[in-house]
């Protein structure tokens, strides 16, 4: 028999795929999402639940539904999370709270519930979907940068705490490809795109370089296949990029040293 898979953020975009790829491979495949509206599944073998990352209560809930249904959770995918445009200067307290509270909190929420799970089977696969932009630092995204660099550290050191109960923890740095997050997974800092912002030329430059690569991107079955071999490989990498802008930033990253980087970036985005 497959193996459990919890996705959160699973009804849409990458989470979505991930969860069709893995159910049809015949796994057992649990996803979340926090719109209720979205909660019946088109494929059978998809069990969709309520849950938000935000909410501890709701974490436990959905977590235990698995656990009184399955006995077990082999696979954690830590999907759940969205992007935050805005300058440094022009960016709220809430929507700095917020933009963690998703993708750093939510997954340490999630984890936090699912690891004594896990722990008590002496195994399991914590797989975090972070981005090459935990790597690398891009203009008006710095909020969303710094939460995918927590990601990337968050996995550092998880691994060495799950290693005495056999629980692999791994990271998915994924490059741009064609979902809905443009639509439904941007939230954008009114000043910032304002006419008046002091920040309308790189404004006006830079986001609609990232809007039109992620509308005219790849379909990211790739991240779903890196999932896949993640799970079926013990041996997989500790850090995976995926996609054009991973597989050819992360490399560099590590080649050059940083003020040459950052010229590079700077050519390549016109910045």
């Amino acid at each position: 028999m497959k193996e459990v898979v919890f996705i959160t953020g699973a009804a849409s975009g990458m989470g979505k795929t991930t969860a069709r790829h893995l159910a049809k491979k015949g796994y057992r495949v649990y996803g979340s999402t926090r719109n209720r509206n979205q909660l019946d599944s088109d494929t059978e073998n998809i069990n969709m639940l309520y849950m938000d990352v935000t909410d501890s209560d709701s974490v436990k809930e959905a977590v235990e539904h698995i656990i009184e249904r399955e006995g077990k959770i082999d696979v954690l995918v830590n999907n759940a999370g969205y992007g935050l445009v805005s300058t440094v200067e022009d960016a709220t307290d809430k929507e700095i709270f917020d933009q963690f509270n998703v993708n750093v909190f939510g997954l340490l929420r999630t984890t936090r519930e699912v690891l004594p799970h896990m722990r008590r089977e002496k195994r399991g696969v914590i797989i975090n979907i972070s981005s090459f932009l935990g790597k690398m630092g891009l203009p008006l995204l710095t909020h969303y940068n710094a939460s995918k660099y927590a990601v990337e550290a968050i996995v550092d050191s998880l691994r060495f705490e799950t290693m005495p109960f056999n629980i692999r923890v791994h990271s998915i740095q994924s490059g741009l490809f064609r979902t809905n997050f443009v639509k439904k997974g941007l939230v954008v800092n009114d000043k910032t795109v304002s006419e008046d912002s002091p920040y309308k030329e790189i404004v006006s430059h830079f986001v609609p370089i990232v809007a039109n690569a992620i509308n005219e991107g790849p379909e990211p079955l790739p991240i779903a296949e890196a999932v896949e071999n993640i799970i079926e490989n013990e041996d997989a990498e500790i850090f995976v990029p995926v996609g054009a802008e991973a597989e050819t930033f992360i490399p560099m990253r590590k080649e050059l040293d940083d003020k040459t980087f950052e010229k590079r970036v700077k050519e390549i985005f016109g910045i």
